[in-house]
């Protein structure tokens, strides 16, 4: 026995695929996705069993198929070509799988400074310990303050994935040690995960003497005597590297509330 099956107008199919009545007629109209049937009334009518079909040709829309490429399949479909295009899509959705959590690292990581910058103070001197972290470095003096040239510059040699991770300098404690704030040895970003051919550089695990300093580049100095200080008070010998990073460059609307932080290495002195 036929079964009767509903007929549906085009706003009550919309409505059923939440979709916008124009987008039904405009399919219609292009010959893509038409109702099933005309009634005597002289609407047209789709079918409720053509709801499965209509939901794949949204799937193949949402894996950013042309209306075009879509057409081309479904006038001629057949097992062949639906098994290329699925292992053709599969692979484009992996690689969207993975641009999308090295952002969702980037804003775990911007989010967690975020709430971190909320406990600091004008400026505040931490111990830390850390675990050993991978960085991509290049040389670079900071000796030209065009920022764009960093960029164009950075650009060059790193992804834009990875310079979302965020760029810092840093700086030899020997010449931290010597005063010499401002002639540093390169720059560097946290490393994203996957294969890269850019150079690394590991910073050791251990206890860090961590300085914030809110404000200007200009107020560094200011920090880093403080740090000087406090390694002499308390026996500490300053190793390694300087690691200058920006927190907040993304979360303010002025340069006086922007903060850095520098993390330099310490070793007990016996």
């Amino acid at each position: 026995m036929k079964r009767n099956l509903a007929k549906l107008t085009t706003a009550q199919f919309a409505k059923l695929h939440k979709v916008n009545k124009r987008t039904l007629h405009y399919y219609d109209m292009i010959g893509l996705f038409s109702p099933d049937m005309k009634g005597d009334n002289g609407y047209r009518y789709y079918d409720i069993s053509q709801s499965i079909d209509f939901e794949y040709i949204r799937m193949l829309k949402d894996l950013n198929m042309s209306i075009e490429e879509i057409q081309t399949y479904l006038q001629h479909p057949d097992s062949e070509s639906f098994i290329k295009m699925a292992e053709i899509k599969e692979k484009e959705i992996e690689t969207q799988i993975q641009n999308l959590k090295k952002v969702k690292q980037v804003l775990h990581t911007k989010r967690e400074q975020a709430v971190f910058c909320r406990t600091l103070g004008e400026q505040e001197i931490r111990i830390t310990e850390c675990d050993a972290e991978e960085y991509f470095i290049l040389p670079y003096d900071f000796l030209n303050d065009d920022l764009t040239d960093l960029f164009s510059y950075v650009k060059e040699s790193w992804s834009i994935e990875q310079i979302r991770m965020g760029i810092g300098g840093f700086i030899s404690a020997d010449k931290i040690m010597r005063g010499e704030f401002d002639i540093y040895d390169g720059i560097y970003s946290p490393a994203a995960k996957g294969p890269s051919s850019a150079k690394k550089l590991v910073r050791p695990k251990g206890k860090y003497l961590c300085g914030y300093q809110k404000g200007t580049w200009d107020k560094l100095p200011q920090i880093y005597h403080k740090m000087i200080s406090f390694a002499k008070d308390h026996d500490f010998k300053l190793a390694g590297y300087a690691y200058e990073s920006g927190l907040n460059e993304f979360m303010i609307d002025s340069e006086n509330e922007y903060i850095t932080q520098i993390m330099i290495k310490i070793e007990q002195i016996h």
